[in-house]
């Protein structure tokens, strides 16, 4: 029988994160993916500390990108490919007011640091930005979609990876830890995004979803090299490919795209977008959100080796590795757990 420190269940943002983590303290894993979860494959892979509707900070942004950037730099040398796109974020303008509100933004605590005080006048021709942009500094785009298809074969290869769905019912829970099939392991994490819902023993958890649909255009004549936020956000992939999205649907479910959803980002990209472009590709995902819009992380309440790493939403890359770190130090070295994040908030007494 094969014993493992861990098992692992879901393999996008946070199952890889924490893998990670596990490896990188010489840890053993086993984990199982199979690939029913699409938000970490199809996400835009942004990664942007402000909130550019309210022009605040994102929620422990410093913490995170502090933790994030250095492991997607490291996956990139081990694992042989490009992983981070540092890219500035423009933030399109419709007014002079929306411009006054920015350069007040600038002041604001923990903000300044992230937001450009110079106005960007725009010249790019296939975009309408009369009142020009502001920039977002440390931003950028992690390729999600290479990093997992990268991350599974390395784990793959070391015959750490298991292609199929989890089945609850042959886990058996021992008072060392868990056997599944022709496995031992100390620790279960479950990290299955929005997947989480068939699991019984977290189903009860508040993870209401949130549907997200993306197009692929090709703009020759676009020519753009910077991430814009406007009505949505449109994203350079290069070969003048770009990504457009997202729409947000919060009663179907799921990963089927929607004629709905294509004419939604299409009657948006069209109010700025003026050049010829053509869909090459249309893609959909549920994000793993929670009621309150934070992680959902810790330990389950009866069985003690048993732990929850969910809720990452739309921020997936800068979260993912940040509570990843935090479940790591709970389970080997007994570091309390943010109160935001903790399951505990969701548990009765």
């Amino acid at each position: 029988m094969k014993e493992v420190d861990y098992l692992i269940v879901g393999c996008g943002l946070a199952g890889i994160s924490f893998t990670e983590e596990v490896k990188q303290n010489n840890g053993s894993v086993l984990v199982f993916d199979n690939q029913s979860q699409q938000s970490s494959t199809v996400a835009g892979g942004v990664y942007n500390p402000v909130v550019l509707k309210r022009f605040t900070a994102v929620w422990k942004v410093k913490e995170q990108l502090a933790i994030a950037l250095p492991l997607y730099h490291k996956l990139e040398t081990r694992l042989g490919v490009k992983l981070d796109y540092t890219t500035p974020v423009y933030r399109r303008f419709l007014s002079s007011e929306e411009q006054n509100d920015w350069f007040t933004a600038s002041d604001k605590p923990n903000l300044g640091e992230y937001i450009s005080t110079q106005l960007i006048k725009n010249s790019t021709s296939g975009i309408d930005a009369d009142f020009g942009y502001g920039e977002v500094l440390e931003s950028g785009r992690i390729d999600t979609a290479q990093l997992i298809s990268a991350y599974k074969a390395e784990l793959k290869l070391h015959g750490e990876l298991e292609e199929s769905a989890f089945q609850y019912q042959d886990l058996q829970i021992t008072d060392s830890g868990f056997k599944y099939q022709n496995v031992k392991a100390k620790h279960l994490i479950f990290a299955e995004g929005y997947g989480i819902l068939n699991n019984p023993y977290f189903n009860t958890l508040p993870m209401v979803g949130a549907k997200g649909e993306l197009l692929v255009i090709h703009a020759p004549d676009l020519k753009m090299e910077f991430l814009l936020k406007a009505s949505l956000f449109l994203i350079p992939l290069g070969d003048d490919l770009y990504k457009v999205g997202a729409t947000y649907q919060w009663t179907d479910k799921t990963n089927a795209v929607t004629e709905a959803g294509k004419t939604e980002l299409l009657t948006k990209l069209n109010t700025f977008l003026k050049c010829d472009f053509t869909v090459v590709e249309h893609l959909a995902g549920i994000r793993p959100t929670i009621k309150d819009r934070r992680p959902i992380v810790g330990v389950h309440p009866e069985y003690k080796n048993m732990y929850v790493l969910n809720g990452l939403g739309t921020r997936g890359v800068l979260i993912g590795p940040y509570v990843s770190k935090q479940l790591y130090n709970a389970i080997a070295h007994g570091v309390d757990l943010d109160s935001e994040i903790n399951i505990q908030r969701f548990i009765k007494a």
